[in-house]
Protein backbone atom coordinates (compact mmCIF):
# COMPACT_ATOMS: atom_id res chain seq x y z
CA UNK A 1 0.00 0.00 0.00
CA UNK A 2 2.80 2.39 0.86
CA UNK A 3 4.71 1.64 -2.31
CA UNK A 4 1.78 2.98 -4.37
CA UNK A 5 1.08 -0.21 -6.30
CA UNK A 6 -2.67 0.30 -6.62
CA UNK A 7 -3.22 -2.62 -9.02
CA UNK A 8 -1.41 -5.05 -6.71
CA UNK A 9 -3.27 -3.76 -3.67
CA UNK A 10 -6.61 -4.09 -5.46
CA UNK A 11 -5.84 -7.68 -6.46
CA UNK A 12 -4.74 -8.62 -2.94
CA UNK A 13 -7.94 -7.15 -1.54
CA UNK A 14 -9.90 -9.12 -4.13
CA UNK A 15 -8.16 -12.34 -3.02
CA UNK A 16 -8.90 -11.75 0.67
CA UNK A 17 -12.50 -10.87 -0.15
CA UNK A 18 -12.97 -14.09 -2.12
CA UNK A 19 -11.49 -16.15 0.71
CA UNK A 20 -13.62 -14.44 3.35
CA UNK A 21 -16.73 -14.80 1.17
CA UNK A 22 -16.24 -18.54 0.89
CA UNK A 23 -15.58 -18.83 4.64
CA UNK A 24 -18.77 -16.93 5.44
CA UNK A 25 -20.86 -18.82 2.87
CA UNK A 26 -19.77 -22.23 4.09
CA UNK A 27 -19.26 -21.25 7.76
CA UNK A 28 -15.79 -22.78 7.85
CA UNK A 29 -12.18 -21.66 8.08
CA UNK A 30 -10.33 -22.48 4.87
CA UNK A 31 -7.17 -24.54 5.02
CA UNK A 32 -4.29 -24.18 2.57
CA UNK A 33 -5.68 -26.54 -0.08
CA UNK A 34 -9.04 -24.74 -0.04
CA UNK A 35 -7.32 -21.36 -0.41
CA UNK A 36 -5.40 -22.78 -3.37
CA UNK A 37 -8.67 -23.88 -4.96
CA UNK A 38 -10.05 -20.34 -4.52
CA UNK A 39 -6.94 -18.93 -6.22
CA UNK A 40 -7.18 -21.51 -9.03
CA UNK A 41 -10.81 -20.57 -9.61
CA UNK A 42 -9.90 -16.88 -9.75
CA UNK A 43 -7.11 -17.56 -12.25
CA UNK A 44 -9.46 -19.63 -14.41
CA UNK A 45 -12.05 -16.83 -14.39
CA UNK A 46 -9.41 -14.29 -15.40
CA UNK A 47 -8.19 -16.48 -18.26
CA UNK A 48 -11.74 -16.85 -19.60
CA UNK A 49 -12.26 -13.09 -19.34
CA UNK A 50 -8.95 -12.48 -21.06
CA UNK A 51 -10.06 -14.55 -24.06
CA UNK A 52 -13.37 -12.68 -24.22
CA UNK A 53 -11.67 -9.28 -24.07
CA UNK A 54 -9.22 -10.24 -26.80
CA UNK A 55 -12.08 -11.47 -28.97
CA UNK A 56 -13.90 -8.19 -28.37
CA UNK A 57 -10.81 -6.09 -29.22
CA UNK A 58 -10.65 -4.60 -25.71
CA UNK A 59 -6.88 -4.56 -25.23
CA UNK A 60 -7.10 -2.26 -22.21
CA UNK A 61 -9.23 -4.75 -20.28
CA UNK A 62 -7.18 -7.68 -21.58
CA UNK A 63 -4.01 -6.07 -20.21
CA UNK A 64 -5.66 -5.60 -16.80
CA UNK A 65 -6.77 -9.25 -16.68
CA UNK A 66 -3.31 -10.41 -17.74
CA UNK A 67 -1.71 -8.40 -14.93
CA UNK A 68 -4.15 -9.90 -12.41
CA UNK A 69 -3.37 -13.42 -13.65
CA UNK A 70 0.36 -12.79 -13.19
CA UNK A 71 -0.17 -11.48 -9.67
CA UNK A 72 -2.49 -14.35 -8.70
CA UNK A 73 0.00 -16.90 -10.03
CA UNK A 74 2.72 -15.39 -7.87
CA UNK A 75 0.80 -16.64 -4.81
CA UNK A 76 0.52 -20.18 -6.17
CA UNK A 77 3.11 -22.90 -5.44
CA UNK A 78 5.75 -23.55 -8.10
CA UNK A 79 4.41 -25.56 -11.01
CA UNK A 80 5.46 -29.15 -11.59
CA UNK A 81 7.77 -29.77 -14.54
CA UNK A 82 6.72 -32.14 -17.30
CA UNK A 83 9.02 -34.89 -16.03
CA UNK A 84 7.77 -34.53 -12.44
CA UNK A 85 4.18 -34.64 -13.65
CA UNK A 86 4.81 -37.74 -15.78
CA UNK A 87 6.47 -39.47 -12.82
CA UNK A 88 3.53 -38.54 -10.57
CA UNK A 89 1.05 -39.91 -13.13
CA UNK A 90 3.01 -43.16 -13.53
CA UNK A 91 3.16 -43.58 -9.77
CA UNK A 92 -0.58 -42.96 -9.40
CA UNK A 93 -1.46 -45.35 -12.24
CA UNK A 94 0.56 -48.14 -10.65
CA UNK A 95 -0.76 -47.36 -7.13
CA UNK A 96 -4.36 -47.45 -8.35
CA UNK A 97 -3.77 -50.54 -10.47
CA UNK A 98 -5.32 -48.70 -13.41
CA UNK A 99 -5.46 -50.59 -16.67
CA UNK A 100 -8.12 -48.81 -18.72
CA UNK A 101 -9.81 -45.45 -19.11
CA UNK A 102 -12.50 -46.64 -16.67
CA UNK A 103 -9.94 -46.26 -13.86
CA UNK A 104 -9.25 -42.61 -14.65
CA UNK A 105 -11.28 -41.37 -11.65
CA UNK A 106 -9.14 -43.37 -9.22
CA UNK A 107 -5.94 -42.02 -10.74
CA UNK A 108 -7.23 -38.42 -10.76
CA UNK A 109 -8.20 -38.75 -7.11
CA UNK A 110 -4.66 -39.78 -6.18
CA UNK A 111 -3.02 -37.06 -8.25
CA UNK A 112 -5.33 -34.22 -7.24
CA UNK A 113 -4.16 -34.30 -3.63
CA UNK A 114 -0.49 -34.11 -4.65
CA UNK A 115 -0.71 -31.75 -7.61
CA UNK A 116 -3.39 -29.27 -6.60
CA UNK A 117 -2.21 -25.77 -7.32
CA UNK A 118 0.98 -27.10 -8.88
CA UNK A 119 -0.42 -28.29 -12.21
CA UNK A 120 -3.32 -27.60 -14.56
CA UNK A 121 -5.72 -30.43 -13.79
CA UNK A 122 -7.19 -30.27 -17.31
CA UNK A 123 -3.77 -31.00 -18.80
CA UNK A 124 -3.20 -33.71 -16.16
CA UNK A 125 -6.48 -35.35 -17.16
CA UNK A 126 -5.46 -35.34 -20.82
CA UNK A 127 -2.09 -36.95 -19.99
CA UNK A 128 -3.77 -39.62 -17.87
CA UNK A 129 -6.26 -40.34 -20.66
CA UNK A 130 -3.41 -40.72 -23.16
CA UNK A 131 -1.49 -43.00 -20.79
CA UNK A 132 -4.52 -45.22 -20.16
CA UNK A 133 -5.23 -45.46 -23.88
CA UNK A 134 -8.34 -43.27 -24.07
Amino acid sequence: MRSGEKERLGTIRMITAAIKQREVDERITLDDSQVLSVLEKMIKQRKESLEQFKAGNRQDLADKESAEITLLQSYMPTQLSGAELDALISEAVSAAGATSIKDMGKVMGLIKAKAQGRADMGAVGAKIKAKLGG
